[in-house]
């Protein structure tokens, strides 16, 4: 297969998830000004009560929850590119019904679509840049973490410009919906790859079922504590930045933002080379998080939070997920499909139920609630890290006999 004629939609696919990075981030970036237009109520200190932010917020991950198990069978039946053009068109959806929610409940709504939008477009984006690179797919997945990396970069710098240049915040959500309307004209045109799910499997595969050990389950979990790791951070930085005397909280997304796209390149290397296996990756990188967590905590000072936005940018969100989906394909080489959909099912679990927890802890913290959520996110990371260690011991025992029996 000629697979040069395909880049264009590559490079498509990937504008796709830059465009996602902003997505997953833009809500946490304006929590007063989408607090104030749901009509949020007053704290007593006179700030708004954004408790209802980290809500719609927490939406996303359960409309991607609802979703995901309908967007896999969609993709394989009916093609990667009307999976992809069905997020496109739910996150334009989004970004242009959140500006115009006129309450909470309108806004979660749209979040709920707007969850549905990053299911569609896994489901048909990962799986379109896996049969276009072939034996590279694996590097090219590892890559539409760092497309979303240069999204979340990119946000600060739009929104500075948006603030200078004395226009309403709403600008960037109806710039970005445009973008992404040109964005499914192209996916629309652009050729694709034959399907490879419509190719013959051997019958006897279908009827082996899963068998799930200890290890196996624990590392499912593992995808649920290094999402909240992440999740949380990037939901209450700015709180913690305005709360520690920052002039510009949101500069801290971009050092968080560089550190993600350091690690994907470094840490595709270290695996590489074989310096570090994966499944150390998943104890040394929430390991980092969770001492940095703590040092934000006992050191507050503007210094600390950009540091700490990059180290937590490189450990937390540098592709440790996609690392915790690889190390659970490989317990399970027949049934990838299925696993990797019960690994974005604990992920997107994490979404809501963490950051549903974090809106309550905000609530009841008031003033110091960001520093609550804090020790809420280091809590969560060190049972990560005990999790992990756990694999790591079982897992090459458990994989060799797994092996062996098949």
């Amino acid at each position: 297969m000629n697979t040069k004629r395909y880049y264009p939609a590559a490079l498509a696919l990937y504008i796709t998830f830059i465009i996602h990075g902003i997505g997953v981030s833009i809500l946490a970036q304006y929590k007063d000004e989408l607090a104030e237009l749901w009509g949020a109520a007053t704290l007593p200190n006179g700030a708004l009560d954004v408790s209802i932010v980290f809500t719609v917020i927490a939406a996303l991950g359960l409309g991607r929850l609802i979703t995901l198990p309908i967007s896999g069978p969609v993709s394989d039946k009916f093609g990667r590119r009307v999976s992809s053009l069905i997020g496109v068109g739910l996150y334009v959806l989004f970004f242009v019904g959140i500006i115009f929610a006129p309450n909470f409940y309108v806004a979660f709504v749209f979040a709920l679509l707007g969850g549905a939008a990053n299911s569609f477009l896994d489901t048909g984006v990962i799986p379109s840049l896996m049969e276009i690179f072939g034996k590279k797919g694996s590097i090219a997945n590892m890559f539409t973490k760092f497309s979303i990396s240069i999204g979340q970069f990119a946000l600060p710098f739009m929104i500075g410009f948006v603030a200078a240049s004395q226009m309403s915040f709403q600008t960037v959500f109806y710039f970005v919906a445009i973008l992404l309307a040109i964005e499914g004209v192209l996916l629309a045109f652009v050729p694709l790859p034959p399907n490879s799910s419509t190719q013959k499997t051997d019958k006897n595969q279908k009827k082996e079922k899963m068998k799930f050990t200890a290890t196996s389950v624990v590392i499912i979990l593992i995808a649920f504590t290094c999402t909240s790791t992440f999740q949380l951070w990037l939901n209450a930085n700015q709180e913690l930045g305005t709360l520690h005397g920052m002039e510009n909280p949101s500069t801290i997304q971009s050092y968080y933002a560089i550190g993600s796209i350091v690690a994907v390149l470094l840490t595709a290397v270290f695996i590489n080379k074989k310096w570090l296996k994966p499944v150390q990756v998943l104890i040394l990188y929430p390991a980092i998080s969770a001492v940095m967590l703590l040092i934000i905590y006992f050191i507050e000072t503007p210094a600390i939070l950009l540091i700490g936005g990059f180290i937590l940018g490189f450990a937390a969100a540098g592709g440790v997920l996609q690392l915790v989906t690889s190390t659970a394909n490989e317990l399970f080489p027949k049934h990838k499909g299925k696993i990797t959909s019960i690994v974005m099912i604990s992920s997107s679990l994490a979404n809501y139920i963490i950051l549903s927890a974090a809106g309550v802890i905000t609530r009841v913290g008031g003033v110091d609630g960001p520093k609550y959520v804090l020790l809420f996110n280091f809590a969560i990371t060190a049972i990560g890290v005990l999790l992990a260690i756990y694999v790591n011991k079982r897992y090459k025992k458990e994989n060799e006999g797994m092996v062996e029996a098949a």
